[in-house]
């Protein structure tokens, strides 16, 4: 499940970044504590809090003393408009650099794209 070469407390917190995008934890919803993300994935509780803590700081996630860490408020939205940056920084920039060097209109990138999208 983890384990893509990068720190575990960076997968955790992407973890439950997904589990708000897909709605698996809707705002001011409990996210599982980290005894249970240790327990689950079978790893050091430290490090599944360090995950979480991320979160926090990131305010994605605030803290219910003696209850447990729930999704904030607008997260959901936050991290869209944040992932959506990265993507195009990942993603889109280099495909149209590359596409340019190939000598490829945005037109032909978009019925590539539709091409692609439809097999």
């Amino acid at each position: 499940m983890l384990d893509d070469g990068r720190p575990l407390f960076i997968q955790i917190a992407e973890l439950i970044e997904g589990g708000i995008l897909d709605g698996t934890y809707p705002e001011e919803t409990a996210v599982p504590s980290t005894n249970e993300l240790a327990a689950f994935l079978r790893i050091n509780p430290a490090t599944a809090g360090k995950g979480l803590n991320r979160l926090v700081e990131a305010g994605v996630l605030y803290k219910k003393r003696g209850i447990g860490m729930f999704v904030a408020p607008g997260s959901r939205d936050a991290l869209i408009a944040r992932r959506r940056t990265q993507f195009a920084a990942e993603y889109i920039t280099p495909l149209v650099k590359e596409a340019s060097k190939l000598g490829l209109s945005t037109r032909d990138l978009a019925a590539m794209i539709e091409q692609e999208a439809s097999s």
